[in-house]
């Protein structure tokens, strides 16, 4: 496979080219010159090749364009339209195409792959497989690389989120507990099964809930909306699967966890407390045999 290191070199390249253009980043660059080959973009006097098959045809000197900028082969920077699967500083979810004597190197949505060195394998990788990794400028080799270690990119020191925030997931890894994932990108949160009722996966991305921040900083996150919310969305779903099978819900208090989630993809006490609100609301009957809906 044909394959390139993406190079950073921190001691090479200026402080002021570090401040403007951000390397693995997008970047809004102006065309300032068109060549046989492409077109170049600067910023100040530098100039960055845009090489034609990403140049967009009606494109003309003066234009804005965002662009991905990586470094080619010879250590030049180059820009691109392509989108990557993952941009510098980012976890994300990619398939290993190949592993040689170097390390194992990842589909990343570019031309050429990522590298992830064997000291950056927290489980030696496989070809083919998919593992949640994260892409960062390395200071040994200045090279932009990926890490299946994710432990130390994790930001454990301050928590920038409140109980009940809505937040993006990636889920990264499972435990006897449920899942571990990562949280906007920054934090790990953890998912617990009991509380799980629908089908999750490694790699999968959702949307979360804040339930806990504990003293020790670590998240407790559900799928579903907590406190009032949970239980207004509770009472929907209810309703609504009471009108979709004639008026008659065969769940009770006698019910059993299992039978309420494959019914209802809740627990069984968000279930009795939605049940319960409903009946105060007089909108149902219960009975030894299930909950019937009070026609209006």
């Amino acid at each position: 496979m044909d394959t390139m290191i993406l190079t950073i070199n921190k001691f090479n390249t200026p402080n002021r080219l570090q401040n403007m253009i951000k390397i693995g980043e997008y970047n809004d660059l102006e065309i300032v010159k068109k060549v046989d080959f492409g077109v170049y973009l600067g910023v100040d006097d530098l100039e960055i090749l845009l090489p034609t098959k990403w140049v967009p045809l009606d494109a003309k000197i003066g234009d804005t364009i965002t662009v991905f900028i990586i470094r080619d082969s010879d250590d030049r920077l180059l820009a691109t339209t392509v989108k990557p699967f993952a941009t510098a500083n980012t976890f994300a979810f990619l398939e290993v195409k190949q592993v040689n004597n170097i390390g194992a190197f990842m589909d990343w949505g570019m031309d050429k792959d990522l590298l992830v060195p064997f000291r950056e394998q927290a489980n030696q990788m496989e070809e083919g497989k998919s593992y949640v990794v994260f892409v960062y400028e390395d200071e040994l080799s200045n090279r932009l690389i990926a890490s299946s270690k994710l432990s130390r990119f994790i930001e454990r020191e301050e928590i920038d989120i409140q109980t009940g925030d809505v937040v993006d997931l990636l889920v990264y890894s499972k435990t006897n507990l449920g899942y571990n994932a990562i949280v906007n990108n920054l934090y790990s949160g953890l998912i617990y099964a009991n509380e799980i009722f629908e089908n999750i996966r490694i790699g999968d991305q959702l949307k979360g809930y804040v339930k806990t921040i504990r003293d020790d900083l670590k998240i407790d996150i559900s799928l579903q909306k907590v406190g009032f919310e949970l239980m207004d969305d509770a009472k929907w779903k209810i309703l609504n699967l009471l009108k979709n099978e004639n008026g008659f819900l065969a769940l009770h208090d006698n019910s059993t966890p299992e039978e309420v989630k494959a019914k209802l993809q809740m627990s069984k006490k968000a279930f009795k407390k939605a049940i319960g609100s409903l009946y105060k609301d007089k909108l149902v009957t219960l009975t030894d045999k299930g909950v019937q809906l009070i026609k209006q």
